[in-house]
């Protein structure tokens, strides 16, 4: 569809900024492999008390269900719903197949997240086509070799084609032309402007500005007595005025996890055995994403919601969970006792670099390198027979003794059940849009 669709067939050779957006990408890569979910709802995350949607299917999202809601109240609006764990190892596999193909079409890609990118094509028209041409071949491309659906916005600007690409969903494209552009974005909401929350909203509301044609008509000196040094930045966008140009995608600085408990916790060993957890999980994704980490960060948000960072710099870059695991512990153990219980728990590797730069130290102790094999060979069964088929033998449940001497599960220790009985962690997963942290937007 096209913004233009009455207008005579011309592909505008000024609307050279592409967003491309997956459409609800945890769910789609999901669905992959559970080709019998399609159709249904579908909620990607963990069903504890306090964790959130990470993705929602479109189906689910008729009932109102959104990523970063609650999952009790996404629950609540939609019990019918099919509640998948998150794989993030298989979505960051999937990221860079869609990065891949980005790239084919022009080095000019600005990586957002693992899901998204800003794509600039003027230097790829000629060989390509128009926009909207090579907005279709991209779609196509991820449609056939991927299996999941993607929706773009072609505009002058970047901030036009996100509202573009978001107006297209799901498995759209739409083109803004250059001299529409203002037409366009006057018939929208105020909220669709970069900055305008819920709080600013509110506050536009009360001098009766709704909609972005209100605030392109409104003084700038206006807006600024309201919104501070952001009024003018919203007056401009107002009008479809964006400078920024693409900036292709900067290394990744961290990558990590974290959980919420659905209780708190006041017990170290507790604290202590889901930093095993998550550091698994991140070494999974350094090693997936070929990258090392020279620092880890521990963060701690207490009952209160105040919340507690500390990391610390390592003798050399690894990419071994119990390089993290001891690293982050030694952290936990130096902030000595606690004052209060514990709500999230959260391991992050910083300092990355490729794992091709830089040197090792080599040492006559092996017992490092032991770890780094033992846990690639763990990557690869976990590979070929999904993600917890092997755990960490401090992840396991503890055995007890029933009256007649068999073996069980202690229900008392050790991880909860994922949905529909398969393993998950002990609490709810953060929204996680991958291992790529967006770049500050206006």
């Amino acid at each position: 569809m096209s913004w233009d669709e009455g207008s005579k067939a011309v592909d505008h050779a000024e609307c050279h900024i592409l967003h491309i957006d997956m459409d609800a990408f945890f769910v789609s890569v999901e669905l992959l492999d559970h080709p019998h979910l399609r159709g249904v709802p579908v909620v990607v995350g963990s069903p504890s008390g306090r964790s959130v949607v990470l993705s929602a299917s479109y189906e689910a999202r008729r009932y109102g269900v959104r990523s970063a809601m609650p999952m009790s109240v996404a629950m609540r609006q939609c019990p019918t719903a099919v509640i998948l764990p998150p794989h993030h190892q298989r979505y960051s596999e999937v990221s860079r197949e869609v990065m891949r193909i980005f790239r084919a079409v022009t080095p000019e890609v600005e990586q957002l997240s693992v899901d998204e990118a800003f794509l600039d094509v003027a230097g790829s028209m000629r060989r390509l086509g128009g926009p909207r041409e090579i907005g279709e071949q991209v779609r196509a491309e991820i449609q056939d070799t991927l299996g999941i659906t993607a929706s773009v916005g072609a505009a002058t600007t970047k901030f036009v084609a996100k509202i573009a690409s978001t107006r297209a969903k799901p498995d759209g494209l739409l083109l803004i032309p250059g001299d529409q552009t203002v037409a366009y974005l006057h018939t929208l909401p105020v909220s669709a402007l970069w900055g305008v929350g819920a709080k600013t909203q509110e506050v536009l509301a009360r001098i009766g500005i709704h909609t972005v044609q209100d605030v392109a008509q409104t003084p700038v000196s206006t807006l600024r007595r309201l919104l501070g040094a952001s009024g003018e930045h919203v007056h401009h966008l107002a009008w479809g005025r964006d400078p920024r140009r693409v900036v292709v995608s900067r290394p990744e600085k961290s990558i990590g996890a974290e959980e919420t408990f659905s209780s708190d916790i006041d017990d170290s060993e507790t604290l202590r055995r889901e930093l095993l957890r998550l550091a698994h999980r991140t070494a999974t994704r350094l090693r997936a994403s070929g990258y090392r980490a020279g620092g880890v960060a521990l963060k701690l948000r207490y009952a209160d919601f105040s919340t507690l960072t500390r990391s610390k710099k390592l003798d050399e870059p690894v990419d071994s969970a119990n390089a993290l695991y001891g690293a982050a512990t030694a952290l936990l153990a130096a902030l000595g006792e606690r004052p209060m219980a514990v709500r999230l728990i959260g391991l992050r590797a910083e300092s990355l670099e490729t794992a091709g730069d830089g040197s090792t130290q080599l040492t006559i102790d092996r017992r490092d390198d032991n770890w780094r094999i033992a846990e690639r060979a763990l990557d690869d069964v976990n590979r070929k027979f999904g993600d917890a088929g092997v755990v960490p033998a401090g992840l396991l449940r503890p055995k007890v003794r029933d009256r007649g001497g068999a073996g069980r599960e202690d229900p008392a220790q050790g991880p909860d059940r994922g949905a529909r009985g398969r393993p998950g962690g002990p609490s709810g997963t953060q929204p996680d849009r991958g291992a790529v942290r967006p770049p500050d937007r206006p």
